[in-house]
């Protein structure tokens, strides 16, 4: 019979004596199952195992764009969203080791003088640490006075028969890990924003820059109409419905440089700089390529994502906080020990005859506290059923993104196809509109109806290659971002080492 099995029987033998006489209670545990079998391939996309992602500034760097590559290179640096989560970590690991202490020994030294007076009759005096101390002077009214000196060391420890303490640091340990991969996702999450937020720059340039072409274009509309309006060829309401156009595409620069002013400022902070200290000079959406992603498979993509490696942490920590909970209603054992000297007067403190030691091994069993043990135990097995179904929604929301995101670089390419097409068939209609125009065989409602096709198309034309490269970003996220099983490894590493380093002089 294995250790760990003779171990449980007994664990439950002792429950059942305790929780009879605690007037009845359940220590048994039916936990929850949460593992989820991923599908065997994405609905959205070929069946085949794939590479992770480039992570952070190699994947900005797909797009072709330096200042983007740097803006994400200086964001993983510098982004207070990514500095905060850092110092969670910080926080978890000093948590560790906090929860861990009851592993060790305590040993405290400790010294004191003690002056006491005693009624008459009493000739000895009990000093609060269990010692006598005789009397060794006298007042004038008949008092006795004593002194006591103490210097030594006093060690405690409890054996962890039952586990509890080691459950305990199990459970910080185990949020420290997952304290690492909520960086992960932070950091992950600042990439895409940095991404995101230089592409809406990008589309607001283009579009501030086709609304300038177009106040152009109608300026010169404009002025043709007027021209024929002044020989007398042209009216009143000719000139006046061309004008409305012209004042509507100037209407939109405004707008359009207040929305892309706006979103530099958005893109400095998560770049972790002040507004006023950096320059982003843009370009147009049209200078960058589109990264192609592979998903790979299900299985792959549920190992990449940190907030599953996170919420997976954080599940199995809370198993060892039931396990603590549990644990909390056997008897615990301590052992207790002080060694030092003691003496009635100071100059005989250090001699060999002042030495005094004393051992006790102290046992303390619960046996009614108000059902306070069994609620925390109670609150601990909840508090798992919860994280269990958060653990197994997030395994769907994973696989779900993908999906989407799969769904979203589809559809976003179809609908940019569709928008070039429908842009160069309006350009066209314009262009024979205007020259008609000038031969003066059309009318202005027309041309109106042409040139304002004509505009919208290209505004919209710039929204579908923004969202189709957001889309590219979407999918970048949904599969993790770059990260991988190994990285998976080397933060669990690195929480271990920082569970083991600096742990200050006293070990």
């Amino acid at each position: 019979m294995s250790l760990d099995l003779m171990h449980r029987k007994k664990t439950i033998f002792l429950a059942f004596l305790i929780c009879v006489g605690e007037g009845g209670c359940d220590l048994e545990w039916s936990k929850p199952d949460p593992s989820v079998p991923p599908p065997g391939r994405f609905v959205q996309a070929k069946p085949g195992s794939a590479p992770p992602v480039p992570s952070g500034a190699d994947f900005a760097a797909l797009f072709g764009s330096e200042e983007m590559r740097q803006l994400v290179a200086g964001a993983l640096q510098d982004n207070l969203d990514i500095a905060a989560a850092v110092a969670r970590i910080t926080e978890a690991d000093a948590q560790a080791r906090v929860s861990s202490a009851a592993l060790w020994p305590n040993v405290s030294f400790g010294g004191s003088a003690q002056r006491s007076q005693t009624p008459p009759g009493t000739v000895s005096v009990n000093t609060a640490g269990g010692s006598t101390a005789s009397a060794v002077t006298s007042s004038g009214s008949g008092s006795t006075r004593s002194n006591l000196y103490q210097l030594g060391l006093n060690a405690s420890y409890e054996i962890d028969f039952w586990g509890k303490n080691e459950d305990a640091s199990k459970a910080a340990r185990l949020l420290a890990n997952a304290s690492r991969f909520d960086r992960d996702t932070v950091q992950i999450s600042t990439v895409a924003s940095v991404v995101n937020a230089y592409l809406q720059v990008l589309a607001d340039q283009d579009r501030l820059r086709i609304a300038n072409q177009n106040v152009v274009l109608a300026s010169k509309v404009y002025d043709a109409i007027k021209a024929r309006f002044n020989l007398g060829t042209a009216t009143v309401l000719d000139a006046a419905q061309q004008e409305t156009v012209l004042e509507q595409q100037r209407a939109t620069i405004p707008t359009l440089v207040r929305d892309l002013e706006q979103t530099k400022n958005i893109l400095a902070v998560i770049r972790g700089r002040a507004p006023e200290s950096i320059n982003i000079k843009g370009g147009a959406l049209t200078e960058l390529r589109f990264p192609r992603l592979p998903p790979g498979l299900p299985s792959e993509v549920l190992l990449r994502r940190p907030d599953v490696a996170e919420a997976e942490a954080k599940l199995a920590s809370q198993e060892f906080s039931v396990l603590q909970a549990r644990a909390a209603f056997f008897p615990s054992f301590t052992l207790t020990g002080q060694y030092g000297v003691e003496s009635v007067v100071f100059r005989n403190l250090l001699s060999p005859q002042a030495i005094a030691w004393q051992l006790a091994a102290n046992a303390a069993q619960p046996l009614f506290d108000g059902y306070h043990l069994q609620g925390q135990y109670e609150l601990q097995k909840g508090g798992y059923s919860e994280l269990s179904a958060l653990y197994h929604k997030q395994i769907l929301t994973a696989l779900s993104d993908v999906e989407n995101a799969l769904i979203a670089v589809r559809e976003t390419e179809r609908g940019l196809r569709s928008e070039t097409l429908a842009t160069d068939s309006a350009r066209r209609a314009y262009l024979a509109a205007a020259a008609r125009l000038a031969e003066g065989t059309i009318d202005v409602v027309t041309l109106a109806t042409v040139q304002t096709a004509y505009f919208q198309n290209q505004d919209l034309l710039v929204q579908a290659r923004f969202a189709y490269l957001q889309a590219a970003v979407s999918l970048y996220q949904a599969v993790g971002g770059g990260w991988s099983p190994t990285t998976r490894e080397v933060e669990i590493a690195r929480a271990n080492e920082s569970y083991e380093a600096n742990k200050g002089p006293w070990p």
